[in-house]
């Protein structure tokens, strides 16, 4: 692919076949459509993306995205996270900004996205940004696959864990902690371009392959993560269970998961 005109706001969706827990999730049913479908269609209206992309290495799901009007990139197979493969569609698609939404996680409220793109386009220092929500379920603290986040008071991350973070020393307290103590983080990430490039050559750290988050490389390497916080929700699916309980809410608010 052409590099072309430098874009504002490249917004990729990296779609991997081959996941462990649900093979063929990008093409799982949603509602009458694939699930990749509703997670570029929540991309597409966010305010500020100029271009929205599927980043995949797979012809199934380039077809899929082809045949709803939707741009593909056919990227290499061998790619260990999302960011990897969106390293290599920022070497032929030319932006200012990268924004990484996960192929899998459904937007509640495109807009919620807004305010970290305009918080980079009013602060050229940062490099590298996410969002995250208040746990609205304290039973979530223990699930592995809700990732929880800590961060500092000028909103930059401290640490993002699968395990109860931060952890509540006495008993049932947790139950009578302030709002604001809990978060859960979200796979999605905006970065600069130098930043984005830079992943792939940054040692893999040891606390990322222990917790398999990517996004601990980049703070072991020094990088800063600014957070957002936002009241709106993404909706991820992990597991054959989850697709069932998006399904759920979508029938619930007329076909929108919200």
């Amino acid at each position: 692919m052409a590099a072309g005109r430098r874009i504002g706001v490249l917004a990729a969706l990296p779609a991997r076949y081959g996941s462990t827990r649900f093979p063929g999730k990008p093409l799982a049913d949603l509602g009458g459509r694939p699930l990749i479908w509703h997670a570029h269609r929540a991309a597409q209206a966010v305010p500020g993306v100029d271009r929205v992309v599927v980043a995949t290495d797979d012809d199934r799901i380039a077809r899929a995205v082809e045949g709803f009007g939707g741009e593909a990139v056919l990227t290499t197979g061998d790619h260990a996270t999302g960011t990897d493969r969106l390293a290599e569609v920022a070497r032929a698609v030319d932006a200012e900004l990268y924004l990484n939404i996960q192929g899998d996680e459904i937007l509640a409220r495109p807009n919620m996205l807004a305010p970290l793109i305009e918080a980079f386009r009013k602060d050229p220092s940062l490099q590298v940004g996410t969002v995250c929500h208040p746990l609205d379920d304290l039973a979530d603290l223990a699930n592995p696959n809700v990732v929880k986040a800590v961060f500092d008071h000028a909103g930059f991350a401290l640490y993002f864990s699968r395990s109860p973070i931060p952890f509540v020393r006495e008993p049932g307290a947790h139950l009578s902690a302030p709002a604001g103590t809990f978060f859960r983080h979200f796979g999605i990430y905006l970065y600069r371009k130098a930043a984005l490039l830079a992943f792939p050559g940054l040692p893999e750290s040891p606390l990322e392959r222990m917790e398999k988050l990517e996004q601990l490389r980049f703070l072991q390497a020094g990088y800063r993560i600014r957070v957002l916080t936002t009241e709106h929700t993404a909706y991820r699916v992990d597991t054959p269970e989850d697709l069932a309980e998006v399904a759920r809410r979508m029938a619930q608010q007329g076909g929108e998961a919200e």
